[in-house]
């Protein structure tokens, strides 16, 4: 998969790719029992805009709505997958692409298992490689609850700048909450993998 920067590839042409531990690639119908293991936790999906699941019918109601998005053309729902077994145990969502001004959007859950591992590091510093080079992203941006530290540190470490509070931002589950914005451009420093 090779582009130039004059022809950089659109979201539906991300594809695949491999990190030293994970596969991280677009979303299959077959996925969608280990993914209800991932989103049947309600620890797991406590900082989601929605409730855990409790059956295959919510995967594959979550799987429809993904695929709708999809159709867009602003949005790629990715999954994580362990190249030891080929179990999946996470996701990664691309959306609000925005070609015109070159920018993103992140969103990523992993399975409580595996919390604590670098496991989604490893997989998100891929992705955003990929964005950079292969997609010519400028800007890649994700909004977080205040109170997920654990995303705070991650995306920091990743080399993400806190942009600003946004305060009551969203209301899920009958809770309203702020989030802070963070934002990574191509030509910041830090991380050697943008380029």
């Amino acid at each position: 998969m090779s582009t130039t920067a004059d022809s950089p590839l659109t979201l539906a042409e991300f594809g695949s790719l491999s990190t030293e531990r994970l596969i991280v690639r677009p979303v299959e119908e077959g996925d969608l029992p280990d993914l209800l293991a991932v989103n049947g936790d309600a620890e797991t999906t406590r900082f989601l805009p929605y409730a855990a699941w409790r059956h295959l019918d919510d995967a594959r109601a979550w799987l429809q709505r993904m695929r709708g998005i999809e159709a867009s053309g602003t949005a790629l729902q990715l999954v994580v997958e362990q190249r030891s077994d080929g179990r999946v145990i996470g996701t990664v969502l691309l959306f609000k692409w925005d070609a015109a001004s070159a920018r993103i959007e992140l969103g990523y859950v992993l399975a409580r298992s595996h919390w604590g591992q670098g496991l989604m590091h490893e997989a998100l510093r891929g992705v955003c490689a990929r964005l950079f080079s292969a997609l010519a992203i400028r800007r890649i941006e994700a909004e977080v609850d205040v109170a997920n530290t654990a995303s705070h540190q991650l995306l920091l470490r990743l080399g993400f700048a806190v942009e600003g509070r946004l305060r009551q931002r969203w209301v899920v589950r009958e809770r309203c909450y702020d989030v802070h914005l963070y934002g990574l451009l191509a030509t910041d420093p830090g991380p050697d993998f943008k380029g």
